[in-house]
């Protein structure tokens, strides 16, 4: 079984973002929240919050659907983190001679995927 929650168009660039989803690609769920617990980033809570919401999707899909009445938080394992590039706002900012330099803001989403390593 596969549970997925997907943020879109998060104000940060996804090279930021990628850093630290990396680190919790492959663990179980629970120690990932636990590893996200203690990172000092900005990134850190909007992936945990993301991470969040995956094991509460996973939850809902096991209150609703009698095949999955036996899952577990603790069965749950990060089988994909991904942080990839949203929408690219493009402003200037006023230079030297009348010219202008470009200002790139970037944006990402971020997708998580649990599973409970048994696939159908």
């Amino acid at each position: 079984m596969r549970v997925q929650a997907i943020l879109k168009n998060f104000r940060m660039s996804p090279q930021k973002m990628r850093e630290l989803v990396r680190q919790i690609q492959g663990l179980p769920a629970l120690q990932a929240q636990a590893i996200l617990a203690v990172v000092s980033r900005k990134s850190a809570r909007v992936v945990e919050k993301t991470l969040a919401s995956a094991i509460a999707n996973a939850h809902d899909l096991k209150a609703n659907n009698a095949r999955y009445r036996d899952i577990k938080p603790e069965q749950l394992k990060v089988l994909e983190a991904v942080a990839g590039a949203a929408p690219t706002y493009k402003r200037s900012q006023p230079k030297a001679r009348g010219s202008a330099g470009p200002i790139l803001k970037r944006g990402c989403h971020i997708r998580i995927v649990l599973s409970d390593g048994q696939d159908e």
